[in-house]
């Protein structure tokens, strides 16, 4: 069986979950990180050297990083249907994706430690209000998209790429500091909803 290495409170952990529910994966899931077991044991470190979870073992397998763990999961469990083969709608796919984790997630780095996390070391306000406009913006980019397509982040059909970004939507809603009306992106939200693995691992009041 499936086993996932990580709290199930960590968004990229919840990437996992979720991708777990879409596609029907039975697993068993191990606490690692902060307020659980360390991840910075030789035990774990063994398995990612860079402390960080969520990890997964399949049988001898072991691979890190949530959005490579996805499109594993998607390949090895005949996910075709939210990551499919044709080079080009791959393609947007993972452009989505990769926005996610590099764009999009640097952006709320800064606002998340300092408006959720309250973490002392994330309090200049000259940071905060800079990195809240750069999230708002990634947020303007996306609304454009999600106008552009009237349904998912890659087109017409949900992909990898929402699970990905709809747990960052949570994020951006769920952090307490000013929402433009994006109109597209909480229509989008709304449809997310719809779906059985963002209700029980996405929209969970835990962001």
């Amino acid at each position: 069986m499936l086993q996932i290495l990580g709290k199930a409170s960590s968004i990229n952990v919840r990437k996992v979950l979720w991708a777990c529910t879409e596609l029907g994966i039975a697993f068993e899931r191990e606490d690692w990180g902060s307020g659980f077991r360390s991840t910075f044991s030789p035990q774990f470190l063994a398995l990612n050297p860079n402390a960080m979870v969520p990890v997964i073992k399949d049988g001898d397998f072991v691979l890190w990083e949530s959005n490579s763990i996805l499109r594993y999961l998607a390949n090895q469990y005949h996910g075709q249907h939210l990551y499919p083969a044709e080079p080009r709608v791959r393609a947007r796919v993972d452009q989505w994706m990769d926005w996610q984790a590099t764009d999009l997630n640097k952006s709320w780095t800064y606002p998340f430690l300092s408006l959720v996390r309250h973490s002392p070391d994330h309090q200049d306000p000259e940071a905060l209000a800079a990195a809240c406009r750069q999230w708002t913006t990634n947020l303007q980019i996306l609304d454009r998209q999600l106008e552009s397509t009237g349904a998912y982040v890659s087109g017409q059909d949900f992909s990898l790429a929402d699970i990905a970004i709809g747990l960052s939507v949570n994020r951006w809603f769920e952090t307490p500091l000013e929402h433009p009306d994006f109109a597209a992106v909480r229509a989008y939200y709304e449809r997310l909803t719809e779906r059985e693995g963002f209700v029980i691992h996405g929209r969970n009041g835990t962001p």
